[in-house]
């Protein structure tokens, strides 16, 4: 069973010298937002958000801006106090830290990485790395050596002496990361690092982010407004919009079962071809047999349950016979040219139910 790392318990935040008012009115009354404003001059952050995030799980929260991801990222390292609700990290209740846990919790335990990486110009990159250790009392040769060993990760080898106006917008995102990474946290808190870099160096230092938090097992929250991004990063998406949740689910799930109008429009402009996967789009053995009685199957093409729509188009064109989805030598669905259509477009035919391995 996973291991829940962080945990965040009917978490609200309001803003406003009569927050605990609002909050009150809100769950007596029902007031929405605009109300909250008017007859409170409060602002509503983060909405009754309650969710976990397992230990090496990527978590991507998404949603337009002001919906609250910010803020609600804000919470687990407590830049932000809650209104109400609980935040725990690793089954500790971030909310009642003396300042001296606090402390201890942000230094050791969590990395936070921003779109603007705030290098320090007057220090060498090597120094910006090391920058946490220092404050934590390390020695000078150990950071040193933590801080090049990490530039390597990064690919930044050789830079350690360079300033960070040297630097391009790319690299100094590099330098953000190692500088996160150098101490080592079980944690990492990434708001938006990529939004500002050309696509390409986007793409490149997104699949070498997942490399390294694959590699490293580092548990992160990553904030983006770019699904594209959060469909490619994270195990997990959660949808945010009015500082409440509106879906956490899989991106397979979001894109194939949003829950209403606005994550639909989310994911309106999203390819399926390589996201959606033979398990969501096929129909049972059971359910194919009696429409179709006995067949003789020797011919049929064969796919793994994760195999995606690509894939799956690849062995139609091959074959005028459906295909059969078998795990562990067992067949656990068929796939006809009708649901391969009707899951490129975006919407399965009635008899091609879709089910869970």
């Amino acid at each position: 069973m996973p291991i829940t790392t962080i945990e965040c318990r009917s978490v609200w935040k309001i803003f406003g010298d009569r927050a605990n008012e609002a909050l009150a009115a809100i769950r007596s009354r029902g007031v929405g937002k605009g109300e909250v404003f008017e007859e409170f001059e409060c602002v509503v952050g983060v909405h009754d958000v309650s969710f976990e995030v397992a230990e090496g799980e990527i978590f991507c929260i998404m949603g337009l801006s002001g919906s609250g991801k910010s803020t609600l990222i804000r919470h687990v390292n407590r830049l932000i106090d809650p209104t109400d609700g609980e935040v725990l990290v690793e089954g500790v209740v971030v909310n009642t830290l003396a300042p001296e846990e606090l402390r201890e919790l942000r230094s050791r335990k969590i990395g936070m990485v921003f779109q603007n990486m705030a290098l320090l110009p007057h220090r060498s990159v090597r120094d910006n790395v090391a920058l946490g250790l220092e404050l934590r009392g390390v020695d000078k040769v150990t950071r040193i050596g933590v801080a090049e060993s990490t530039l390597e990760r990064v690919g930044l080898g050789g830079w350690g002496e360079r300033f960070p106006d040297e630097l391009s917008g790319g690299m100094k995102q590099r330098v953000g990361l190692a500088r996160a990474l150098a101490a080592d946290p079980h944690i990492l808190l990434m708001d938006e690092p990529f939004s500002a870099l050309d696509p390409l160096i986007r793409r490149e230092l997104q699949s070498e982010f997942m490399t390294l938090a694959s590699q490293m097992h580092k548990t992160t929250l990553f904030i983006t407004h770019d699904l594209d991004e959060a469909i490619r990063i994270g195990h997990r998406i959660a949808v945010m919009k009015d500082g409440a949740l509106v879906q956490i689910g899989t991106p397979e799930d979001i894109v194939t079962n949003p829950r209403d109008a606005y994550v639909a429009d989310f994911v309106a402009g999203i390819s399926r071809l390589n996201l959606v996967t033979a398990h969501k789009i096929m129909e049972s053995p059971q359910s194919y047999a009696a429409r179709h009685g006995a067949v003789d199957e020797a011919a049929w093409p064969r796919a793994l349950p994760d195999d995606s729509l690509n894939r799956l188009v690849d062995l139609s064109v091959g074959s005028r016979h459906p295909i059969l989805v078998v795990s562990e030598e067992k067949v656990v669905g068929v796939v006809t040219s009708q649901s391969l259509l009707r899951g490129i477009q975006g919407n399965r035919s009635d008899g091609a139910a879709a089910t869970a391995i």
